[in-house]
């Protein structure tokens, strides 16, 4: 079926309506291993990043699969890589509805869901039974009910459970939708959280003889030089990557757009001025330290290649997904190594 027909009868349905219809008929192919009816060649342009070799440089980024329900359907589609996420330690319903509200005209959405999942002891079953064996992150939060002096306690239970099916772990600080969160990215609560967890992380790679690169995902409500003492913090505890960015709390590129008023994150062609900025400070300020992953209103190809332009090392697409199929995810390969090859964004 046509990609843009099957994503005009979607949106027929309320968004969080069609996003589970998706997610249960990915589901039902599995289940009857069906999943190469999805199948799509995967393009191999392979980069080496965190000592980890992707098979090409997009990946799907976390939210969509929060629970790991069609990773083996989502990775016939030709991602490089799959994250899954964000995950806590004991189930939760996440706010209530309606939370996912689209905003077509600006090809975007906004999102309150709230780390709605299943918990991780659900997820880490479903990626056992998996076939998929290629790049998976892993995104692990705090549970709503645990107070922000206590979010190590969390984030440490998860990465203790996540550690030996993961091939990288983000560590998500950037949720607009969990109340105290982003206190996270402050400088004494940041240092205190990235402290515990390096402690546990260096327990875990004795434990398993393995290392798992561990990366922060940012949100790009910041001023640049808050952005720049954030990147300047996660070099100092030896993070491995940073994720650029979670989706944002302003408004002024949507203004006047039917459920533009909503509370939470927006994400989609209005956050993509905002998440460059702030991915080119951290590229630069980073100076090649650490792996950058650059996420945020990726419609194109070209969007996709100003990414690695302003200094990531690889790209994820969410949104864009949703509005333009998986032919985006062939269209930023190409661009990807056309960039690569000559040095300009492929228009």
């Amino acid at each position: 079926m046509n990609y843009a027909l099957f994503r005009d009868l979607l949106f027929l349905l309320p968004p969080e309506a069609s996003h589970h219809l998706s997610l249960q008929s990915m589901a039902w192919l599995e289940r009857f291993n069906l999943s190469p009816l999805l199948a799509r060649e995967t393009l191999r342009e392979p980069v080496t990043v965190m000592g980890i070799e992707f098979p090409n440089a997009v990946g799907l980024a976390a939210g969509l699969d929060k629970d790991a329900r069609c990773i083996d359907g989502l990775a016939a589609m030709g991602f490089g890589f799959l994250e899954v996420g964000t995950v806590t330690p004991k189930p939760q319903r996440g706010n209530p509805g309606p939370r996912l509200f689209r905003l077509p005209r600006k090809r975007a959405l906004i999102n309150r869901m709230g780390f709605n999942n299943d918990g991780v002891d659900v997820m880490c079953e479903r990626i056992r039974k998996a076939r998929f064996d290629g790049v998976l992150g892993i995104n692990i939060g705090k549970n709503a009910v645990t107070p922000v002096e206590n979010a190590l306690d969390d984030y440490a239970l998860c990465l203790r459970e996540v550690y030996a099916l993961a091939s990288y772990v983000v560590v998500n600080i950037s949720s607009p939708n969990t109340p105290g969160l982003r206190h996270l990215q402050h400088e004494t609560e940041l240092a205190r959280l990235l402290e515990g967890l390096k402690t546990e992380h260096a327990r875990l790679v004795e434990e398993h003889e393995r290392y798992v690169p561990l990366v922060v995902k940012i949100a790009p409500d910041m001023s640049d030089l808050e952005a720049t003492q954030l990147t300047r913090r996660l070099k100092e505890f030896e993070v491995d990557g940073v994720i650029v960015t979670n989706t944002t709390i302003t408004r002024d590129s949507v203004a006047g757009e039917r459920h533009g008023a909503e509370l939470g994150g927006l994400s989609g062609e209005p956050l993509r001025e905002l998440s460059n900025h702030v991915l080119s400070l951290v590229a630069a300020e980073a100076k090649g330290d650490i792996a950058i992953i650059g996420v945020g209103g990726i419609m194109n190809g070209a969007d996709a290649a100003e990414k690695i332009r302003l200094g990531a090392d690889l790209v994820q697409i969410y949104t864009g997904f949703i509005y333009e199929g998986p032919d985006l995810i062939v269209d930023s390969v190409k661009a990807i190594k056309q960039y690569r090859q000559s040095g300009a964004p492929d228009a």
